[in-house]
């Protein structure tokens, strides 16, 4: 999987674009990915999943050369359209919840067809698994804008019905899009828990990424 996340208030110059890659599988709940922050000058943090554990290092949760670790289930996500602790199935979780579903026609991805469908989230699946912070932040700033926050979601479907690109995006009083594509479908993934004495537990609440 390669994600692209893009985030932007509307009052600043600055994006800040996360890119993950990895690979992970689904079915097996296990994946290693490799998450940075564009033009920051930090160094990749990885994660690795098995189960319902996320191991996390480079994280400024713990000391360098250690292994954060937290419930995946419990995780919470302080930024819109990201998910926590960069779960993958957390965004299709939300592309399965899509509404006003319309056919927008074939696209290429991964040089191969794929056929777009373009529809809506609503806002309790748009801030599924938020921090209560983060949650009181979007309410505000629809209660400024006086409307709703329509979140368009994008899916790509192959010819064997896999859905091979997901984006969720959102322009209001901010920008944020979140990109994920698929590829290398049935490859073997690797991913296996670090040595108990490398690793650090951490109550889910805590952010454990790099920002």
């Amino acid at each position: 999987m390669d994600e692209k996340i893009e985030l932007q208030s509307a009052d600043s110059p600055t994006a800040y674009v996360f890119t993950i890659a990895g690979a992970f599988d689904l079915a097996g709940d296990k994946g290693r990915l490799s998450v940075e922050l564009e033009e920051s000058g930090m160094d990749p943090v990885e994660e690795v999943f098995v189960g319902d554990t996320v191991y996390v290092r480079g994280s400024r949760a713990v000391e360098e050369g250690k292994w954060a670790s937290a419930l995946r289930s419990e995780a919470l996500t302080r930024y819109f359209l990201r998910a926590p602790l960069n779960d993958p199935e957390h965004l299709l979780r939300q592309m399965k919840a899509m509404q006003q579903v319309s056919n927008e026609g074939q696209d290429q991805v991964n040089d191969a067809p794929a056929v777009h469908y373009r529809g809506t989230i609503d806002h309790a699946t748009a801030t599924l698994r938020m921090t209560a912070e983060t949650k009181q932040g979007l309410h505000d700033l629809r209660e400024k804008l006086g409307e709703d926050m329509p979140v368009y979601a994008d899916v790509w479907v192959d010819g064997k019905g896999r859905a091979v690109q997901a984006r969720l995006s959102y322009f209001g009083g901010m920008k944020a899009m979140t990109t994920m594509t698929l590829s290398d479908f049935g490859t073997p993934v690797k991913a296996e828990a670090p040595p108990a004495r490398q690793v650090v537990p951490v109550t889910a609440g805590e952010d454990v990424l790099l920002a």
